[in-house]
């Protein structure tokens, strides 16, 4: 099982979700604003990324470039698992409609994401039922 990304790293998956792959000087560009990160920090994490999993590197006419590795439903259903729980305290399944106006999910990653919501709610559910 891959590490759940930081908020940083998440920041970094999300751009090369929604275009991959992409060299680190064009990922930069994509986060630049939203991290207020210089250039050379972008390239430890992306080395960072790489060493923990979440990332594949690619070389592209000479040019190396990145992929996402982690996979985006499963690694957002973990993130809301982990918001509901820690943050909610929402100890059953968490609702996909929670997800409904993202711009992130296609309508089927929303199916795959309730789905797998679904599944970690009743995984836990299950083995919360055990007599004390």
């Amino acid at each position: 099982m891959k590490p759940q990304p930081s908020a940083s790293e998440l920041a970094i998956l999300k751009a090369l979700w929604q275009q991959s792959p992409l060299s680190a000087r064009e990922i930069h560009q994509q986060i630049a604003e939203q991290l207020d990160w210089s250039y050379s920090s972008t390239r430890k994490t992306l080395d960072r990324m790489q060493d923990k999993g979440l990332l594949q590197v690619l070389e592209v006419h000479g040019l190396k470039v990145f992929e996402a590795k982690a996979d985006k439903v499963p690694t957002l259903a973990a993130y809301a698992r982990d918001f509901a729980e820690r943050v909610l305290e929402i100890k059953g399944p968490v609702p996909a409609s929670f997800f409904a106006g993202s711009e992130l999910l296609s309508q089927a990653e929303l199916m795959e994401l309730e789905a797998l919501l679904a599944q970690e709610g009743e995984g836990e559910t299950q083995q919360g039922d055990g007599d004390d």
